[in-house]
This record gives C-alpha cells, structure tokens and sequence, in this order.
C-alpha cells in the first residue's frame, strides 16, 4: 500500500504579537480578521486549505483608489486629469506600499509558505503590497470609509504630501500612452507572461505600438512588468523623436 504523502507544516511568522501589530496600524480589530488579511496562499495552501487574503486585497484595492483618488482631488485642485491620474498611480503604486509595510515592520508578521519564506518572500515588494492592501480592506469592513481614510492618510502621509514630484516620474504607462497620443501613435497594447514557481515567480512583459514591439521588461509582478516596458518603449521613443529633429 502506498503511503499518502503529508504536507509539510508551514513556517510560522516571525513576530506573532498582533497587538504590536496593531498599535503600529493604530487602530485594533478582530484578530481572526487580521490572520486571513496576513495569510499568503501558499501558507493557506500547505496548511490544508485555510482562507487567505486574496479577497481582502481585492477589497483593499478599491477602498485604497477612492481614499488617494477622493485626498489629491481635494488637495489639488488646480491639478488636471491627467496628472492627477500620474499622482495617483504613484502613490497607490506596488513600490510605494512596500515602502510602506517595511516601515510597519509588517513582513515579520505575515503567513507564508515555506518556499516563500526561504526566497525572501517577507521582503518582497508585491507580497509586501498585496499584505498592505488586504490590512486596509479588513479594517474598512471593521469600521467603513472614515475611520479606514484616516489610516490610510496616516501612513501614507509623505507621499501624499510629495504627490506632484512622484507622479512626474513614477506611472511611465500613463506617460507613455499621453506621449502616444500626441504624436499620433496608436494605443499601446501590453502583453504579459508569467514564469517559475509560485514562489519565484517572474513576469516579462512587451509593450507595442502600431504593430511594433518599443519595449519589454520584467518584474515580480504583472504591474511591474508592464510599467518597466512602458519605461523603456517612451524613452526609446523620446529619443528617436528628439534624434529625427535634429536631422
């Protein structure tokens, strides 16, 4: 008779004190709550199929659009469309929410599987945002929109403050799809794939346009991917425009 074959026990987190947890979000909550929001597939997975924070973060997402959305309109409001936009993604961006929970401490509080535990998967920008994003949804349906704002705005509050600078630089896909535009280009169009274990996994992405691949990059996420292809297609088409005016 063959023997069934056990999972492994995943790793636990490396700092198990919720409450200090708590006090660093500054607002507490049910505890129960909070597992699911620092639980990662891959510890839900190894531990027979527990709720992770998938839902959470999809929650998260959209309540943390509208708080940064509703904050630079208020703010801003001499500030067009456009740059609002560029403002927004840079604040709501994967980097900017990692910075975020690393200085929370939070991946020494979050479940994960014993391979991700061993790639550095604590560290890792987009567990790190996927985590900050499941926090905010479990604490907007611990207490709705207002008390969830005024988190939000607490610990996002530099980049908030910095909004203009960061949004020159930081969402080269609106960049590009603006640049797009006004020299008479065709939408770009994005293609992503991704490769290796869950663990490890690594996405590279092109973008093209009118037909044309102008640029590729890869992440450690879909987002990433296509925002270092979006980089790399406007400055190679910046420069080709600057070089064909000076001809």
């Amino acid at each position: 008779m063959n023997k069934r074959k056990t999972r492994e026990t995943p790793p636990p987190a490396k700092n198990t004190n919720i409450k200090e947890l708590l006090g660093a979000w500054r607002v507490s909550f049910d505890p129960d709550l909070v597992i699911t929001a620092l639980t990662h597939r891959s510890f839900a997975f190894e531990a027979g199929g527990i709720e992770h924070n998938e839902r959470l973060e999809f929650l998260g997402d959209s309540v943390l659009s509208i708080i940064v959305t509703d904050y630079l309109f208020r703010h801003y409001p001499e500030v067009s469309e456009a740059t609002l936009s560029r403002m927004r993604g840079a604040i709501v961006s994967e980097r900017t929410l990692a910075q975020v929970a690393r200085g929370l401490n939070l991946g020494d509080f979050i479940l994960l599987g014993k391979g991700e535990n061993l790639t550095g998967g604590r560290d890792r920008d987009s567990i790190l945002c996927d985590v900050m994003e499941a926090m905010i949804g479990a604490t907007y349906l611990s207490f709705g929109l207002e008390t969830t704002r005024s988190i939000v705005e607490t610990h996002l509050s530099r980049f908030l403050d910095n909004a203009v600078e960061l949004g020159k630089s930081s969402d080269y896909r609106t960049t590009l799809q603006e640049y797009c535009a006004e020299l008479g280009y065709g939408e770009p169009l994005y293609d992503a794939v991704g490769s290796g274990p869950d663990h490890q996994r690594v996405f590279h992405s092109t973008v093209s346009i009118d037909g044309e691949i102008a640029g590729e990059g890869s992440g450690t996420s879909k987002k990433l991917a296509k925002s270092e292809a979006a980089k790399q297609a406007y400055f190679k088409l910046t420069k080709r425009e600057s070089d064909a005016g000076t001809s």
